[in-house]
C-alpha cells in the first residue's frame, strides 16, 4: 500500500454529510446509514482530518435548528427569520455577518453557482426583490427559515420555485 492517503467515494444522505462529516466524524471507517434517506456523494480522506472551515461549522449550527419555527425578526432558538438563522449560525462560530438579507447581499462576495461550498449563503429574488437567504449544504441543498407558519427546513435549489428565484451565492469566510 502507498503511504499517501487513500480516497474513497461513498453515498450518504445530505444531513449525515453535514452533521456527521462536519460535526467531528473523522474515522477511517465510514458507517452505513439507513437507505430511507436520499443519497449524495462525499469523498472521505483517511486517516488525516483537516480543520473545518468556518462555513462548514456554521452549516452544522444551522442544521441543528431544523424544526425551529419561523418568526419574523427572529434571531434565536425561539424562532428565526431567514437572515436571522444564518446570522445566528455564523455568530455561534465566531464570525460576524450582517443581520438582514439586504445587508448580507451587499457585504458578501459573490460566488458562482459552480463554485459554491458548504456554508455559502444562497440568495433569492421573491416578489421582485432580494428578500430570502439560506445556507448551502452541498448537493444542491440548503437550510433556511422559509416563511410564517413554517419551520427551519432544508430545500433543493433544483425545485421549480427555488431554481427560478435563485440569484447568486455569497461567501462569508
Amino acid at each position: 500500500m502507498s503511504s499517501s492517503p487513500r480516497i474513497a467515494t461513498f453515498r450518504m444522505p445530505i444531513c449525515c454529510i453535514v452533521v456527521a462529516t462536519l460535526a467531528g466524524c473523522g474515522h477511517e471507517q465510514v458507517r452505513r446509514v439507513p437507505a430511507t434517506v436520499s443519497a449524495s456523494e462525499i469523498t472521505v480522506h483517511a486517516p488525516r482530518v483537516q480543520k473545518r472551515r468556518v462555513g462548514e461549522q456554521a452549516a452544522v449550527i444551522a442544521v441543528r435548528q431544523l424544526g425551529v419555527p419561523y418568526q419574523y425578526g427572529g434571531t434565536d432558538t425561539e424562532g428565526f427569520d431567514c437572515s436571522g438563522l444564518v446570522h445566528f449560525a455564523y455568530a455561534n462560530v465566531g464570525k460576524r455577518i450582517p443581520r438582514t438579507t439586504a445587508e448580507q447581499w451587499r457585504e458578501l462576495s459573490p460566488v458562482s453557482s459552480n463554485d459554491m461550498r458548504i456554508g455559502d449563503l444562497v440568495f433569492f429574488r421573491i416578489d421582485g426583490k432580494i428578500s430570502h437567504v439560506g445556507m448551502y449544504l452541498g448537493d444542491k441543498r440548503f437550510v433556511h427559515a422559509p416563511s410564517t407558519g413554517n419551520n427551519v427546513t432544508t430545500a433543493s435549489l433544483d425545485s421549480d420555485y427555488y431554481r427560478r428565484a435563485f440569484v447568486r451565492a455569497g461567501r462569508p469566510d
